[in-house]
């Protein structure tokens, strides 16, 4: 008897039968995995006692991803260019220093601007107020001398600079133009008719873990007034506001299904970026140690891009992790989309079960009669 709901197609059942033995190893373990290939889903499923077909969770930080094909459309449209400065469009980020900080260099994690001394209430972090309190922080380095995971801020900068260059929130512009034409379920604010799907994260509390310093660079990274950032989606303002760092909510179907409509197009329809949007979005920006987590990082333009220690797909794959390892990214070398998002917080870093079961989506489609076409013979 089948230990998951939905389906995988005949050619990717290596997927299945590899997500089943997470389910049977671990009758706790609860998580959705999706795959489209070449626009058509072929990977829809659901295991464990806390996340049926129809659930929904928190996805942390593949928020990220999903707020960056907003900030991908304004750049497909014009109206934002990576490489003028911040203050171009947001004059008063210039303030301390800052004015020569590129869009290029703020969506790259490189402007030095982790947090805001004191923090932000959970209620501000979609708010002009929190933009205007960023904007008037001194960077904690020379921008652009490295780079370091802005957890959480990166989110406010993506959000005033889509205000400053449309007159619309970001939240707005992604139900519009890609939330709703798209059929994608996934949310940057969750409408109240939705929260009954809603199904809370449970996440590890280590007991004697070390105090934080409010005031170094971890502290200020996980910068909001919540004990740990794991917190986040679990509270109800966070979910309602979608804040675009961390605050999406959805399923791991609705997340594939961002990605494939974005590079692929889905249900026989076109791809809504044009190949060299995603190819300049997706564009490697900064590899090495990262300045605020002290482990190995890699980023393009807001996505994380594959690297040994989160190996998540070819070299032309980028997308994001959650910090419940949640996952959703586009593999162009394969015409592949996929999303993961577990029900408790896991390890996210390889050989995390993410990880493996987007490896065993490549296999299939490498192997597959009906192989999703490599993007290097279309280009």
């Amino acid at each position: 008897m089948p230990l998951s709901s939905g389906f995988a197609t005949p050619e990717y059942q290596a997927v299945r039968v590899l997500f089943e033995s997470f389910l049977e190893d671990d009758p706790q373990y609860s998580a959705q995995v999706a795959v489209y290939c070449s626009g058509t889903k072929v990977v829809d499923l659901s295991g464990g006692p806390r996340l049926a077909k129809g659930s929904i969770t928190g996805a942390y930080s593949c928020s990220k991803g999903v707020a960056a094909f907003v900030i991908a459309l304004l750049v497909q449209d014009g109206l934002l260019d990576l490489d003028r400065t911040v203050a171009h469009y947001w004059p008063e980020f210039a303030a301390h220093g800052k004015e020569e900080i590129t869009v290029r260099q703020a969506l790259s994690h490189r402007a030095g601007l982790l947090g805001v001394e004191g923090g932000l209430a959970l209620s501000e972090f979609t708010t002009a107020d929190a933009a205007r309190k960023l904007a008037a922080t001194p960077p904690l380095w020379r921008p652009g001398a490295t780079f370091g995971y802005h957890a959480l801020t990166i989110g406010i900068i993506m959000e005033e600079l889509c205000r400053r260059v449309s007159g619309t929130p970001l939240q707005e512009l992604y139900d519009s133009r890609i939330r709703v034409p798209f059929g994608v379920d996934f949310f940057l604010g969750l409408p109240g008719d939705q929260e009954s799907r809603y199904r809370d994260v449970l996440y590890a509390v280590e007991p004697g873990q070390p105090w934080l310093d409010p005031r170094g660079l971890e502290g200020l990274n996980g910068n909001a007034a919540v004990s740990t950032v794991m917190e986040l989606p679990n509270h109800r303002i966070i979910r309602e506001l979608g804040m675009s760092s961390a605050g999406g909510v959805g399923s791991a179907e609705g997340l594939a299904r961002v990605y494939a409509a974005a590079t692929t197009g889905v249900d026989g329809g076109p791809a809504f970026l044009a190949p060299e949007t995603a190819r300049i979005m997706s564009e490697e920006q900064v590899w090495g140690l990262d300045r605020t987590s002290g482990v190995d990082n890699a980023f393009a333009v807001v996505f994380m891009k594959p690297h040994p220690s989160r190996n998540f797909g070819s070299h032309r794959a980028f997308g994001h992790e959650g910090a419940s390892a949640a996952l959703g990214f586009a593999d162009p070398a394969y015409d592949l989309a996929f999303g993961y998002i577990p029900g408790t917080q896991e390890e996210g870093r390889t050989p995390g079960r993410a990880h493996r079961l987007a490896q065993a989506a490549r296999q299939a489609a490498a192997s597959s009669a009906r192989q999703c076409r490599p993007a290097l013979t279309r280009e």
